[in-house]
């Protein structure tokens, strides 16, 4: 056995891969979330109730189950890197486009067609990054480029409340579609789909990489027949599917409501000051999130990397419908929003460690699909609720059952995985026997 190798893994894919990939989903984040600051602002011009509001936060995710399997395939079959690119330009030109809506109606046909072209990024990626980084640095892997998320609210949260206050949020839609047409350029010319076709990588380095990946499959049991069928059909990826839904109806329900109840903290403060105390709880959640993957790449205890965050997050949903002042309620939203950002890397590990790579592409194409209807309900019932009851404790409650009902899955629905045998970095399956 040797202690170490002539060319270690490639450090190099953490600088090229994670960045870009994660500054591209973070220009799709923005398209996405900016509706949240947008909506306590637009007083008026579209006559939206609080369960118009919901919905239109909810019907992103209608549109955006059509194209995961589909994408995921491609990405898998064809190319990650050309399918991502496609679907940057049109998701760009399409939330250029929704600002320019007149109707109520033509703003719910403008958030659906956003989320059809978004839909397929998300699978396309992970696809990716299973190509990139082997087992034991998956977790970290999907949760540096997954802190795209509340980093993209921690950033552009106040950039839209900021130009809020300078524009019309008719305005404000168009401009904020155009940074991923400048990136799909950055895209092309830095990402590859494997380590052998990268150009900033040695090729001993790369058939280093790629040797650690062929052991983590080998080690992977069988898919049955190898059917994309047989594999979605295995016990563990229907649980996750559950998970998933569950977890993000509460998600996207706190996330789109998160700056509406802040101007209500501040007592109808400005655009720019809601956005920036709707960074402070992102802010938390980004670091949260990077420990907790961090902690679950190390011990390998992915279960519990997402049941325990999930648990605390409920606490302080219920606890902040029940206090009183402006910063113990701040307090525990930051805490909510860590709690729930906490799981994506350890969760987005487990698919990989249960399939092998033929079919793992369907498999998380089929959890993001059905999972992110969560982020239809979510929404949608927060605002219905809080029209029908005027009040939003009895929708966040709500939500807190949702999140409840993921815990439950996690613990006792998906068994603990046979973990791949740790290996000091660097060694391959046979090097460090």
């Amino acid at each position: 056995m040797t202690d170490a190798l002539p060319h270690p893994v490639p450090a190099k894919r953490w600088v090229y891969v994670i960045p870009v990939a994660a500054i591209m989903y973070m220009l799709a984040y923005l398209d996405r979330n900016n509706v949240s600051v947008i909506l306590p602002y637009m007083h008026g011009d579209l006559a939206l109730s609080n369960a118009d509001k919901g919905l239109v936060g909810g019907v992103f995710f209608l549109g955006y189950v059509f194209l995961q399997i589909p994408a995921a395939i491609f990405a898998q079959r064809w190319s990650a890197r050309n399918t991502v690119l496609i679907l940057m330009l049109a998701w760009g030109l399409a939330a250029s486009l929704s600002g320019l809506v007149r109707t109520t109606s033509q703003f719910y046909v403008a958030r659906f067609v956003l989320g059809l072209f978004e839909g397929g990024v998300w699978p396309a990626v992970l696809i990716l990054l299973a190509s990139w980084f082997p087992l034991r640095e998956r977790a970290r892997a999907n949760a540096l480029w997954m802190a795209c998320l509340p980093l993209s609210s921690v950033l552009m949260a106040p950039l839209s409340g900021w130009m809020l206050d300078h524009a019309s949020w008719r305005w404000v839609l168009v401009f904020q579609g155009l940074p991923p047409l400048l990136w799909a350029v950055v895209w092309w010319f830095t990402v590859a789909d494997r380590p052998a076709q990268a150009r900033w990588i040695s090729r001993a380095e790369a058939g280093h990489l790629e040797r650690a990946l062929a052991a983590d499959e080998a080690a992977k049991p069988p898919s049955g027949s190898g059917s994309y069928l047989d594999a979605v059909k295995q016990r563990p990826v229907l649980v996750l599917i559950g998970v998933y839904f569950f977890w993000i109806t509460g998600f996207y329900g706190f996330n789109l409501w998160l700056p509406s109840v802040i101007k209500e903290l501040t007592h109808d403060g400005s655009a720019t000051e809601v956005g920036l105390l709707t960074a402070l709880p992102f802010t938390v959640a980004l670091l949260v999130m990077i420990a907790n993957a961090a902690w679950s790449d190390r011990t390998g205890r992915r279960r519990q990397a997402v049941a325990v965050p999930l648990v605390v997050g409920i606490a302080a949903l219920l606890l902040g419908q029940a206090v009183d002042g402006a910063l113990p309620r701040m307090l525990l939203l930051c805490l909510t929003a860590a709690a729930l950002y906490a799981p994506y890397g350890p969760f987005w590990a487990i698919p990989g460690e249960l399939l092998r790579f033929e079919v793992v592409a369907v498999a998380m194409g089929l959890i993001n699909a059905l999972g992110n209807l969560g982020g239809f309900a979510g929404p949608y019932l927060v605002g219905w609720l809080t029209d029908a009851t005027g009040s939003s404790v009895t929708g966040f409650a709500v939500l807190s059952a949702f999140l409840a009902v993921a815990v439950v899955l996690v613990a006792l629905g998906l068994r603990p995985a046979t973990r791949p045998e740790r290996r000091p970095a660097g060694l391959t399956a046979e090097e460090g026997a």
